[in-house]
């Protein structure tokens, strides 16, 4: 077994009446692997054993067998030193403050993944993984509060959290035009179902803009670019939205002004509530500064 793996499920095989492949049988054990599409590639990197012995998708299942799956932890990413504002860190997870202009991941140099390392303490518990991990991601111009996973469980166990939608997500935008003092958007987004809940907090007259709008979201599910989207589809587009803002009404040179102000959520080791907020970036609070005063 290669050194840089490092075990993160085990399955107990339990009696079978009919002895099946491993391809098959694996498909519904892993948590952490929710399709059979992704028990096939695992197969195929040599993440999975048998009774710790490389499995292979003909192997036949018959019972009583011990299955592994592991996480190949070699990584050539390199490790940055971009510097991170860390909001909340424990042994299994971590909150930071994203800036923008910085991707999430991907294989750019420059991301928040690989300045992690960096930036949180190493773990102490069993399952640590080699490098932490973005459990959800934000834009690239997006600010604000960004969950991260330490642990091989905790990974698991927050990833089925967004999936269930039992994480509070809120976020701030500025916006323009005219706009309602709260709504719900109900739009399908490439064709999947999507909500958003939004709260105008405080409004500006702007000549150009017509009105600035300080705007509370909370967005039920997390398809891409949901909030840009569903507010450039009611006329009130995010200031500052290259993508989809008005041409003409396209501020530049101050970035987006869309913000994840915070988290909220059960930890799903400790059981504690965990909420963490992110402060406003200074463009939030120069344009709204009663608002944002506190």
């Amino acid at each position: 077994m290669k050194p840089n793996f490092l075990k993160i499920e085990t399955h107990k095989v339990p009696s079978l009446f009919v002895q099946q492949r491993l391809q098959d049988y694996a498909a519904t054990i892993f948590g952490s692997i929710p399709s059979k599409k992704g028990v096939k590639n695992a197969i195929k990197k040599g993440l999975i054993y048998i009774n710790e012995n490389q499995g292979f998708t003909g192997d036949w299942i018959r019972g009583g067998e011990t299955i592994s799956l592991y996480q190949d932890q070699a990584s050539k990413k390199p490790s940055i030193d971009i510097p991170l504002d860390v909001l909340y860190e424990d042994e299994h997870l971590a909150v930071i403050n994203k800036p923008a202009g910085v991707l999430v991941s991907g294989n750019k140099k420059f991301t928040i993944e690989n300045a992690l390392p960096v930036n949180l303490s190493k773990s102490e518990q069993r399952d640590v993984l080699l490098r932490p991990e973005p459990i959800h991601r934000l834009d690239y111009p997006t600010t604000g509060a960004l969950l991260i996973g330490k642990t091989a469980t905790a990974v698991i166990a927050l990833n089925k959290l967004f999936e269930t939608r039992k994480i509070e997500k809120i976020y701030f935008a500025v916006t323009i035009g005219n706009m309602k003092p709260e709504g719900v958007i109900s739009s399908a987004i490439d064709g999947k179902a999507s909500v958003s809940k939004y709260i105008t907090i405080e409004r500006q007259a702007s000549p150009k803009y017509k009105n600035l709008h300080l705007v509370q979201l909370q967005p039920e599910s997390g398809r891409r670019h949901q909030l840009r989207k569903h507010l450039a589809e009611i006329g009130n587009p995010i200031f500052g939205d290259a993508q989809y803002g008005t041409p003409g009404l396209i501020l530049k040179g101050k970035g987006l002004y869309l913000h994840a102000r915070s988290l909220g959520f059960l930890h799903p080791v400790t059981g504690t509530q965990i909420e963490v907020v992110a402060p406003f970036p200074k463009k939030f609070k120069q344009l709204f500064p009663q608002s944002l005063a506190k």
